[in-house]
């Protein structure tokens, strides 16, 4: 029990770390320091900065594919519903997480290499979800219960219009005033607002 509480506070100050100074700016020592431990022992657990960090960008990615593939993958709800669901628990996973967008986006353009581990997470995650939800698109566009959508690009709509409020927040705000000046408020309705776009962009 020791061993996993030490973990996973190790776990929880290099996630603080990270996020406030990227991998580039963190410092093991303060990580240790945060975690209540000394820096050999953050070396027992974690042989490198770079183990560290891949570690805590794995869990988020499985956090959120756990999260978004239930909702999308469950056969008891209409699949309206389910996409409804998927975005909500999208958007609620990055409620949890708002500094996460922004943190992959300043990783990717500062240090290029980490694309790589990026795509092979959201790859494992999203190449079976999308051909299933495109055959369950496909039949009902069939039917003519919504029109013809290529699941790439309603996933890639969900997405971005997910993403883009806690990216654009400290802009957002300054610039809209009154919506935004209650974050939790604001987020709820730009929730509420991206669920209506994404229905509005398939049915009939």
């Amino acid at each position: 029990m020791k061993t996993k509480d030490t973990e996973s506070d190790i776990l929880k100050a290099a996630e603080q770390e990270f996020m406030l100074r990227g991998f580039d700016g963190a410092k093991t020592a303060s990580i240790a320091r945060a975690a209540g431990v000394t820096h050999a022992m953050l070396h027992y657990y974690f042989r490198s900065k770079e183990q560290l960090f891949d570690r805590i960008l794995s869990d988020k990615m499985r956090l959120m594919g756990q999260s978004v593939l239930t909702a999308f993958d469950n056969p008891e709800l209409p699949l309206l519903e389910r996409l409804k669901e998927g975005i909500v628990r999208h958007f609620n996973f990055l409620v949890e997480n708002p500094d996460l967008p922004r943190f992959i986006v300043n990783e990717v353009f500062s240090r290029p290499e980490r694309y790589e581990v990026m795509r092979e997470n959201i790859s494992s995650i999203a190449n079976g979800l999308m051909q299933q939800l495109q055959q369950e698109l496909d039949r009902q566009a069939g039917r003519g219960e919504i029109v013809a959508v290529d699941v790439r690009h309603l996933l890639l709509d969900i997405v971005c219009l997910n993403v883009f409020p806690f990216i654009a927040y400290p802009l957002i705000e300054p610039v809209f005033g009154g919506i935004a000046a209650d974050r939790s408020q604001f987020f709820e309705m730009r929730k509420a607002e991206n669920i209506e776009v994404i229905m509005r962009r398939i049915k009939k």
